[in-house]
């Protein structure tokens, strides 16, 4: 492993990976990746996920072509220096903010989106020109063999690297030294790579998660307004791996007089889009293993959650399914609405004023996303200022996560720092400032010995006062 990594320390240092022409050629190189073998992907995330083909190239395989498609149309326009502005006081002189990359990058993704997760971010540090060790989970080992085995054929292998493994080869790169760190997963894990990095004062981007809430305002006059929203609730929910997905709608919050009528629609929507009960179901994911399965079963254990169930709830152990669930308001004590689920069960929390939302989400920790159905333009202004997550969506859920010109990233618990399009692109680059000046004029002012005169030509240099400055050179006193 150390082997590995030098070697990529010094495919940097020997520069190759700066130049655009590089930069281009993987990039092109990862998109005939992609589309030369599509239905490998399809297998190894049917293998892993139980992903049908279509939740596959919505999620996955279509979010990268995207992604490299957007990133080579723009590289020259962001690769170039940026022209900044300098103030006339420092005539004559011009300044400038020019990108470089950050150096030998690591990359950590997640077995959800296991190919989405390790090579979006892999976009971004190559557009960038940095060398990378790419580290996939092995909760998804199918999906992890097939990066393995398929990226050197494809990309510069002295320039990019990608290494398998568990817990333990982590925790073995977790002690080297790195230029930057991407990690996606677990707040718990990601205490780990941040304490790790602090040793080398690594700089790190955390994609955390949390418990996503999405307030559900008013289901309308409008009948085909509240049938979309019931869709892309159910969307947002069991659509993303079966809920096992960080911007996956975690619970929804709604006034008591609408969530039976809520409740109804959902039920249908569901009943639509994955089947009538868990021996039918159809297009959607499975639990990835027996122990996030046994984790997501605990949390109906508690008897008082239990009984709390509306819909669903129904399991099948040997196939690791669980049935799309629907609580309505579980004990708010419950680890069910205190710790992120991850998985196909949601709770519904009711309130007496929709209005008690904000207080609600304010009392947990800062989420990843705030989905949002109203059209009540004050209360998105309320939303807004009052509350913190890393994106608010409203009236539909999980698009953002495709808008390439929208940074995605947490804030506090779910994680800091932002990738997607040209904010990949940044959070792999260094900008540094240039600025050129001259020999002359020489400001004779900030230089000792102090003189009264001085400390006035100062005051006014740093108020950006020129006519006071000419007044005060040509020996004239302002009245």
């Amino acid at each position: 492993m150390e082997k590995s990594i030098a070697e990529l320390r010094e495919t940097f240092k020997n520069g190759g990976t700066k130049s655009i022409s590089w930069r281009k050629s993987q990039l092109k190189a990862l998109l005939q990746l992609i589309n030369q073998n599509e239905d490998s992907i399809f297998k190894a995330l049917d293998q892993d996920l139980g992903k049908s083909p279509v939740e596959s190239y919505r999620d996955e395989v279509g979010v990268l072509k995207k992604s490299v498609t957007y990133t080579l149309s723009c590289l020259e326009k962001w690769v170039a220096p940026k022209k900044a502005e300098v103030p006339l006081l420092f005539f004559p002189a011009k300044a400038e903010v020019m990108p470089q990359p950050l150096g030998v990058v690591l990359i950590f993704s997640s077995w959800n989106f296991p190919f989405t997760l390790a090579l979006d971010p892999l976009i971004g540090a190559i557009s960038a020109g940095n060398t990378v060790l790419l580290k996939p989970s092995d909760l998804a080992p199918a999906c992890m063999s097939f990066l393995v085995e398929t990226i050197p054929k494809y990309l510069d292998n002295k320039a990019i690297k990608v290494v398998a493994g568990g817990a333990d080869i982590g925790e073995r790169l977790l002690q080297l030294k790195w230029d930057k760190i991407f990690f996606t997963g677990s707040p718990r894990v990601g205490r780990l790579v941040m304490a790790a990095a602090a040793k080398h004062l690594t700089p790190v981007t955390l994609e955390l998660g949390g418990k996503c809430p999405a307030i559900v305002d008013t289901l309308s006059t409008t009948p085909s307004k509240a049938k979309v929203t019931a869709k892309r609730i159910v969307g947002g929910k069991w659509g993303p791996c079966n809920g096992q997905a960080c911007i996956a709608i975690d619970y929804l919050l709604v006034e008591e007089k609408l969530a039976s009528a809520l409740i109804e629609l959902l039920k249908k929507t569901i009943k639509r889009f994955y089947g009538e009960n868990i021996k039918s179901l159809k297009s959607i994911s499975r639990i990835v293993n027996e122990h996030q399965f046994q984790r997501l079963v605990n949390l109906l254990k508690d008897p008082n959650v239990a009984d709390s169930i509306v819909y669903g709830g129904s399991v099948d152990e040997e196939k690791l399914v669980i049935e799309p669930t629907i609580l309505l308001d579980p004990p708010l004590d419950s680890e069910i609405m205190s710790e992120e689920i991850f998985g196909p069960l949601l709770p519904i929390i009711t309130l007496k004023n929709i209005e008690e939302s904000i207080n609600f989400i304010n009392s947990k920790s800062n989420p990843l996303v705030i989905y949002a159905f109203t059209e009540d333009e004050t209360f998105k202004k309320r939303i807004l200022s009052e509350t913190s997550s890393g994106t608010v969506t409203f009236n539909d859920s999980m698009v953002q996560f495709l808008c390439d010109s929208l940074p995605f990233g947490g804030v506090g618990q779910s994680g800091f720092g932002r990738y997607h399009g040209k904010y990949s692109f940044d959070t792999f680059s260094h900008e540094k400032s240039i600025l050129h000046r001259g020999f002359y004029p020489e400001i004779e002012p900030r230089y000792p010995p102090w003189t009264g005169f001085k400390l006035l030509f100062i005051k006014l240099a740093y108020e950006f006062d020129y006519f006071g400055l000419i007044l005060l050179l040509l020996g004239f006193k302002r009245s």
